[in-house]
């Protein structure tokens, strides 16, 4: 057995990042970037109208109470002209937000910082006076004042979500390099499994909740799950099984099941007669410690979960999911830190992965409530929970008040932060 650091470093070791390929960007949510992306031109890409108004040259700055003949309109989207003269060089042209100013103009005044003195036939303005004083600059979206052209806007390894889209499609990027998804297969061991759900259950059968959650789970950390399949507890059929997941030329299978030292624990044995090679078997983890991972060559990387539920949840965030970031090249995650209010007591030498609430306490920080559920096999308590807590294996007694890391319960995304109780 050796511990989770060793482990991790190991398989690690064995992952190889994935290739490029070209994505548009309206199906990119969710996708990570291969390449830096740059910014192909200026945003914005001309100076314009932060608000509706009066555009006018203000290079002197003009004083409240100022008198100016208006001569014109421009819409976002006009074409922009010339200042124009009318009655002196400080003439105003009525503006909308967003709309390019003209050549010559260089503030807007507020439309409810002006008073109108009169209008044209057509009921528009035609003189206004300002209630403020107005300088340069005022109310101008200057071009670049967002994003220079030329610029780094995204690192590679960035996930790309609809925050990066709005950008990304501003400055009319259509096309983007992303790393392949990784190509995953799932095959869910155990004859007690039932893998259709609108069936009736035998008294002998369990619904298979590993392989929907892995499906779920996988799915939301930006892998392409090929296949997932329940077989029984032969042999042969698991063989059968990854055979078909190696001729699909998956990155990884992820198993569940069969993995520990009982008579029906086939897995470990099946795998040698598959030439891999073989990186570790059980892992001093609470729960998951049956775990098993193995390289094959010019094939996939097998990580091996026991079949209890929180064995699978905890396997796939901490073992699938660092191996999921290496393949896309994202790179590991950074910790989150909480307030322990429930005391605990945690068998020394294993990392122990246990289910918690998570509130905001009266003195701000994040506080961290661990439930006293956490057999593997309860479901409800992990449905429930806000965050997974990390005790380390020489965290000894853990008093309420000790600060311990939390990890979300899935992968790029934020943890829940309850009310306070």
């Amino acid at each position: 057995m050796i511990d989770y650091a060793k482990a991790l470093e190991l398989l690690l070791a064995q992952t190889c990042r994935l290739p490029a390929e070209v994505c548009a960007l309206d199906e990119a949510t969710g996708r990570v970037l291969a390449r830096v992306v740059t910014s192909p031109i200026a945003l914005p890409s001309f100076d314009h109208a932060a608000m509706d108004g009066y555009a006018l040259s203000a290079a002197k700055p003009l004083p409240a109470g100022s008198e100016h003949a208006v001569y014109g309109s421009q819409a976002a989207g006009d074409v922009a002209g010339k200042a124009q003269h009318v009655d002196g060089e400080q003439d105003a042209c009525e503006i909308m937000t967003g709309a390019r100013l003209h050549e010559g103009l260089d503030a807007v005044v507020a439309l409810e910082r002006t008073e109108c003195l009169g209008t044209h036939a057509d009921g528009k303005p035609a003189r206004i006076r300002l209630r403020d004083p107005l300088h340069a600059g005022d109310n101008v979206r200057y071009t670049g004042s967002d994003v220079a052209p030329g610029v780094e806007v995204m690192a590679a390894g960035r996930r790309i979500e609809a925050a990066q889209v709005m950008l990304l499609a501003a400055l009319g990027i259509s096309t983007l390099e992303v790393v392949r998804r990784p190509r995953v297969a799932i095959i869910c061991t155990g004859k007690e499994l039932q893998a259709d759900a609108t069936q009736p259950l035998a008294a002998e059968r369990i619904h298979n909740s590993n392989g929907p959650y892995l499906c779920a789970a996988l799915a939301a950390a930006g892998a392409q799950v090929l296949f997932c399949e329940t077989v029984d507890d032969t042999a042969i059929t698991f063989a059968d099984a990854l055979q078909r997941a190696i001729d699909a030329s998956v990155d990884l299978v992820v198993s569940t099941g069969a993995v520990s030292m009982g008579r029906y624990d086939f897995v470990p044995e099946t795998l040698r007669r598959f030439n891999v090679q073989l990186l570790f078997h059980k892992v001093a983890i609470r729960p998951g410690k049956p775990l098993l991972c193995a390289a094959m060559a010019n094939g996939p990387l097998i990580i091996a979960l026991p079949g209890t539920p929180m064995a699978v949840a905890a396997g796939m965030r901490f073992v699938v999911v660092p191996v999921m970031r290496a393949m896309t090249g994202q790179g590991s995650e950074h910790a989150l830190f909480a307030v322990l209010d429930t005391p605990q007591q945690p068998k020394a030498g294993l990392r122990h992965f246990l289910r918690a609430n998570l509130h905001q306490g009266s003195d701000g920080q994040l506080h961290a409530t661990i439930s006293n559920q956490q057999q593997p096999f309860r479901i409800r308590p992990f449905a429930d929970a806000d965050v997974w807590v990390v005790l380390p294996e020489d965290a000894g007694d853990c008093p309420a008040g000790a600060r311990v890391e939390i990890v979300s319960l899935e992968a790029d995304s934020p943890p829940r932060v309850r009310s306070s109780p």
